[in-house]
């Protein structure tokens, strides 16, 4: 995600500190914003102890399921399952190497490994993480109008696949410079926006407001902190895409 996922150890600390002191974009917030508490978890985090987080009021997790297409998060049944069992609602997410193949061959490779949706009133769109390169260049070396093109390609089959949108995590900053501040996703894809600050600040081009804001790196649940900007029953809606 916005700690740069794909990226473990304490290189992954390292590299997180640079590109957030770079980027301007990390200003903890001292206190959790309003919404419904929840967290977005990767192999980083390993065995999740989810009754835990759940008494700590977590009532939603994103788990990372895939990246590119060679890649699959080895505690993704701990973390996917664990979490569906204690009784919250989950989702799974891909973090987006437009630079290697296709959007739509991804969006194959992520419902083909954990990125499905049932109408089971706990199961959430999934997700597609797109955001700073790790590896290289920011925009993965793509013009904007292809970085455009890539993205619906990607959200596109994976509505073929599943009947859903999938949410988008994005930042504003990367959003505007890989992508022209497009806003022709935001009448259908839910915004995840990760913005480490006090307030949710200006949001890409298109989105009136957030559904899910990354607000913090760490705190009381392992992983991410995030909020769902609404109650638990109107996350139900969004999971069953309507009334279950």
């Amino acid at each position: 995600m916005n700690r740069l996922r794909a990226v473990t150890g304490a290189l992954l600390a390292a590299v997180t500190m640079v590109a957030a002191t770079t980027l301007g974009i990390v200003t903890p917030a001292t206190a959790a914003p309003a919404g419904l508490p929840g967290m977005d978890v990767s192999s980083y985090q390993g065995n999740v102890n989810w009754s835990a987080a759940w008494n700590n009021g977590a009532r939603f997790a994103y788990v990372k399921a895939t990246e590119g297409t060679y890649y699959t998060n080895p505690y993704f049944a701990q973390q996917y399952n664990g979490s569906y069992t204690v009784g919250m609602i989950r989702g799974s997410y891909h973090f987006a190497r437009p630079d290697t193949t296709t959007g739509a061959t991804q969006a194959n490779y992520f419902v083909d490994h954990g990125g499905g949706w049932s109408k089971d009133g706990r199961t959430l769109p999934g997700a597609l993480d797109i955001e700073y390169n790790p590896y290289g260049a920011t925009c993965y070396g793509l013009s904007q109008s292809a970085m455009r093109n890539w993205i619906a390609s990607f959200v596109n089959q994976y509505y073929a696949r599943t009947g859903r949108w999938a949410t988008i995590y994005t930042t504003t900053d990367w959003w505007t410079t890989c992508t022209g501040n497009y806003s022709g996703f935001a009448a259908t894809n839910p915004l995840w926006l990760a913005r480490y600050a006090g307030t949710v600040g200006t949001l890409p081009a298109g989105w009136a407001t957030y559904s899910f804001w990354q607000w913090a790196s760490s705190g009381t649940f392992p992983g991410d902190q995030n909020v769902w900007n609404g109650t638990l029953d109107r996350l139900r809606v969004l999971a069953c895409n309507g009334p279950c």
